[in-house]
């Protein structure tokens, strides 16, 4: 399963995102090992970024994206994509995989 979240950091060793389509980074995981990390183009800047992002989890084929807190635009885009998003606001990345197994 590919899970995608919304990231404070680069690195695993962080937390998740409070904000979704504005994040700084989405980490990309497989079988709970980091696959990808990109920079969110979005984190700054006008409106939409819940949109913009969504579209990239997409097209990371991403089932699952995790962050702190979504917009409606953003849920209503990755519902469109049949993408199920969890929202775990301050939590580290590693509890949120942990909970995104069970989810």
């Amino acid at each position: 399963m590919k899970i995608a979240i919304a990231s404070t950091d680069k690195t695993e060793a962080t937390k998740v995102s409070k904000m979704a389509g504005r994040a700084r980074y989405i980490l990309f995981f497989e079988n709970n090992k980091l696959v990808k990390t990109l920079k969110n183009p979005f984190a700054a800047g006008g409106g939409g970024a819940g949109f913009a992002a969504a579209k990239i989890i997409a097209d990371e084929k991403a089932e699952i994206f995790i962050a702190g807190q979504l917009g409606q635009n953003m849920k209503d885009t990755l519902d469109k994509k049949n993408i199920r998003y969890l929202e775990l606001p301050d939590i580290s990345i590693k509890e949120a995989l942990e909970k995104a197994k069970n989810a």
